[in-house]
């Protein structure tokens, strides 16, 4: 019989449901479970293509082309599993499925009510992602918290579940345990309240993950024990910690996946974590410092935002520099500095390595341009990422082509030498198409991109609509370029080189999106590996 645990969180939002349906999703599939996650986010958005990234964070994509909340790339790193759309649901994804059934005439005359086809709907995306993955557990996290409107018909949806099958479902509430400074010590009250709230809506939670910056006393879980009608065992203290990936030990210091498997009255399993725990302590000492640049259009006091619009590329050069035994160092570059400004441009000599990622628009894009050639000229490791690829082969005809007026066509309509644009296919639709999820790209065996892949055919993962004008190819290629990937099937130039440079690619493709903490992605480390020669 599968097993379901419903995450809810409380008190506020952003304190880590994800990563403890990730962190627990991993403890449990490291005691030999199948286990699979998913993500239920309230929005109206039919998918996560059309948020804003400062707001909501970076729009993960699956291999099936769905465009997800980052949560979901936290899954697929901890789990190290592929997931796809069915993974994935929000409230509008779930109205638009009734609403289709019910034109289609799925309900045969009857009167379609919010209660209980909406949850019922929900319930049936559960058990579709089960019977698919075939996993022993589904864990799903409800986003937002408790109390909140927009989540009442997925509470209804886990209530329901309860109801039909007692024994196979578990809740777990995430909440936060505030320290305010004028009081100096920590408070029980606001979890007491999402506790409170969460039963008003017929559940119980089973177990509580309790956040906070420093670890619970005995206290405090007696408290919450008492007042919120949890065994004291089940409080799972959560501090504040440097590394998202030590969160799973943390839990198992408070023995979580034990304590899960004794709510479905299974026996103990003992966890293989020995090479998480490695990782671990690779992370955690010191060591040598590479550091890395990533140029970017809007640069604020904070960088947690840009962090999030990016996290799975962050992510995946952490993973990288970890595997070489090396600390990265991230800096946020604000392109608009560097358009007209040589001494600031020579101050990239002080790194080890440059990135410019993917983005849309036009703002900030003339100084990453003036990066780019700096980079070119000055031997400095370079990755380009999506727009940053496009923006690289801007650069080269521009600079070595001598095609001044280069550009690409989601800059200025009507370049006169659009270098970057859309396919003919495109031009012809209505509405063109981004290209989105996994496409195929052969490699040149002469590429530094076949010496990290070590294959000749590879498959990535797109979210792009502009490409490199296949017109221009063949002068690109004259003047020093090489295409070291082509999409087969479209003859779409997925990878460029600069061979002449020691390290100078530029993807199509967003490479974090594949990345996990135990398998770096390969050209990742490919790029942190030329960045330690540099720095040597």
């Amino acid at each position: 019989m599968p097993r379901y645990i419903f995450i809810a969180g409380g008190v506020m939002s952003g304190i880590g449901k994800g990563i403890t349906n990730a962190s627990l999703g991993m403890l449990l599939k490291s005691k030999g479970y199948n286990v699979t996650a998913m993500k239920i986010d309230p929005y109206v958005n039919v998918d996560a293509g059309t948020m804003n990234l400062g707001e909501h964070g970076e729009v993960f994509v699956t291999e099936d082309g769905d465009q997800c909340d980052q949560d979901m790339g936290n899954y697929e790193r901890f789990l190290d599993e592929t997931l796809s759309k069915d993974n994935y649901m929000t409230t509008g994804r779930v109205y638009q499925s009734v609403i289709n059934k019910e034109r289609n005439l799925e309900y045969n005359g009857k009167c379609v009510e919010v209660v209980p086809d909406i949850p019922n709907e929900v319930i049936r995306r559960i058990n579709n992602v089960q019977k698919k993955t075939g996993s022993d557990f589904v864990l799903i996290e409800i986003g937002g918290t408790v109390g909140e409107y927009q989540n009442l018909l997925f509470l209804e949806a886990a209530r329901m579940l309860k109801l039909k099958h007692p024994k196979d479902v578990v809740f777990i509430l995430v909440s936060y345990l505030p320290s305010p400074k004028i009081i100096g010590e920590m408070k029980t009250k606001p979890t007491q309240y999402a506790v409170r709230t969460l039963n008003s809506a017929g559940i119980q939670p089973d177990i509580i993950i309790a956040r906070s910056r420093v670890a619970l006393d005995e206290v405090r879980k007696r408290k919450i024990s008492v007042f919120c009608g949890v065994d004291k065992k089940d409080v799972i203290s959560a501090p504040d910690i440097k590394s998202i990936y030590e969160i799973p030990l943390n839990f198992e210091k408070d023995n979580l996946g034990n304590r899960i498997l004794k709510k479905f009255n299974l026996k103990a399993r003992k966890n293989d974590l020995k090479e998480w725990k490695k990782l671990v302590g690779i992370i955690n000492k010191d060591k040598k410092v590479v550091k890395i640049g990533i140029v970017e259009k809007d640069i604020k006091p904070e960088a947690t935002a840009l962090t999030d619009c990016h996290l799975s590329m962050v992510e995946g050069i952490k993973h990288a520099t970890w595997s070489f035994d090396r600390k990265p160092e991230i800096y946020w570059l604000d392109s608009k500095k560097y358009k007209n400004n040589e001494k600031l441009l020579k101050k990239l000599k002080d790194f080890d390595g440059i990135i410019v990622p993917g983005g849309f628009g036009d703002r900030g894009v003339e100084g990453k341009i003036k990066v780019i050639e700096y980079c070119r000229k000055n031997k400095i490791p370079f990755l380009g990422i999506c727009l940053g690829m496009q923006l690289a082969v801007v650069e080269f005809a521009r600079n070595i082509c001598k095609l001044e007026k280069a550009n690409s066509t989601e800059f200025s309509k009507n370049c006169q030498v659009p270098i970057i644009d859309i396919t003919k296919k495109q031009k012809k639709d209505l509405k063109p198409k981004m290209r989105i999820g996994s496409y195929e790209c052969k490699l040149n065996p002469k590429s530094l991109s076949y010496k990290a892949y070590k294959s000749h055919l590879i498959s990535e993962r797109h979210r792009n609509m502009y490409e490199i004008n296949n017109e221009f190819k063949q002068l690109l290629e004259e003047k020093g370029m090489l295409m070291a990937g082509i999409n087969p099937k479209q003859d779409l130039i997925e990878i460029i080189e600069v061979p002449s440079h020691p390290f100078f690619i530029g993807v199509q493709f967003y490479p974090g999106f594949k990345s996990r903490p135990l398998t770096p992605h390969p050209l990742f480390k490919a790029f942190i590996k030329a960045c330690i020669k540099k720095s040597a």
